[in-house]
C-alpha cells in the first residue's frame, strides 16, 4: 500500500477533504498534526507523499505559511531533507505552496527562497473558479498528462512574485508548471504553480482536491441536464483528482 500523509495544525482546515481525494485516488491516506512529528509519534519516511493542505496556518498571524514554515525548518528540516533525497514525492495546496516558498523547496540549492506569494493586485481575497493551463514540457509528476485544468482559487496572498532572473531561470527549466488563462491576482508571468527540478515537489495555489469530482463544479446542474438531453454520460470525476492519480501511479511505478 502507498501512503501519503496530510500535514495539519493551527488553522489548516483542507485537511479532511485532502484524505478523501487520496482515498479515492488509490492512496492509503493519514491526517498526521505537525506536533507529533516534532515529537517522533510519526515519521516523515513512513509516507511515499507528504500534502502540506490548504488553510489559514497558525492564522497567517506572521504571514501566509511563515509560522508553519518555520516550525518545519526548526524542528523537522534534516528528516524532510532526507526524505527528498529518498525519492518522495511533495506538493503543496494553497497556504501548503506558500509553506513551500518559505521554506525554499524550489530553487537550486534547497533551503534558499528564491520566490514569494504576495497580497492579490486587488488587495482583497478571492474565490472563484479558474483555468490553469500545463506546461506540457516540466518535469513535474503531478501533471503528466495533463493540459488543462479547472479548478478553484481562494486566498488572500497568491500573487507569485520572483526577480527576473528567478523567472527567466525558472521558465528555462520548465518549472512553471501551471499559469492562469484570465489573471486573478496579478502573479508575474500568471504563475499558479511551479516545481523544483527534479519536478517530485509541487506547489500551486489552486485547489486541485476541491475539484476532483464532476458535482464539485459551479455549474454542474446545467451541464448534468445537457449531457442528459444529449444522451451522454454524466462523468464522476473532474479535473482536480488527475493531480493525485499521477502521483499515485507514479509511485506504484516507482517503488
Amino acid at each position: 500500500m502507498i501512503k501519503a500523509m496530510v500535514m495539519t495544525g493551527h488553522g489548516i482546515n483542507c485537511d479532511r477533504e485532502t484524505r478523501e481525494i487520496l482515498e479515492y485516488a488509490g492512496f492509503e491516506s493519514e491526517i498526521v498534526h505537525i506536533n507529533d512529528l516534532i515529537s517522533k509519534k510519526k515519521k516523515f519516511s513512513d509516507f511515499s507523499l507528504i500534502v502540506f493542505a490548504g488553510g489559514f496556518s497558525y492564522g497567517d498571524d506572521l504571514g501566509s505559511g511563515k509560522a508553519f514554515a518555520a516550525m518545519i525548518k526548526n524542528n523537522l528540516w534534516d528528516e524532510l531533507i532526507e526524505f527528498k533525497n529518498n525519492g518522495g514525492l511533495v506538493i503543496g495546496i494553497c497556504n501548503g505552496f506558500q509553506i513551500m516558498n518559505h521554506l525554499g523547496l524550489f530553487g537550486e540549492k534547497l533551503g534558499e527562497r528564491i520566490s514569494a506569494l504576495l497580497h492579490n493586485e486587488s488587495a482583497r481575497y478571492i474565490c472563484k473558479w479558474v483555468d490553469l493551463k500545463i506546461n506540457t514540457n516540466s518535469n513535474c509528476i503531478f501533471t503528466k498528462g495533463i493540459e488543462t485544468l479547472r479548478v478553484p482559487i481562494a486566498h488572500g496572498e497568491g500573487k507569485f512574485y520572483a526577480t527576473d532572473s528567478v523567472l527567466d531561470e525558472l521558465e528555462k527549466n520548465n518549472q512553471i508548471v501551471s499559469t492562469y488563462v484570465e489573471n486573478p491576482n496579478g502573479a508575474l508571468r500568471d504563475i499558479a504553480g511551479i516545481c523544483d527540478v527534479s519536478g517530485k515537489f509541487f506547489g500551486l495555489m489552486p485547489h486541485p482536491e476541491r475539484a476532483a469530482f464532476f458535482h464539485n463544479l459551479p455549474e454542474f446542474h446545467k451541464l448534468k441536464e445537457k449531457l442528459k438531453r444529449d444522451g451522454e454520460k454524466i462523468p464522476y470525476d473532474a479535473d482536480g483528482i488527475k493531480i493525485f492519480r499521477n502521483a499515485f501511479n507514479y509511485l506504484k511505478n516507482n517503488n
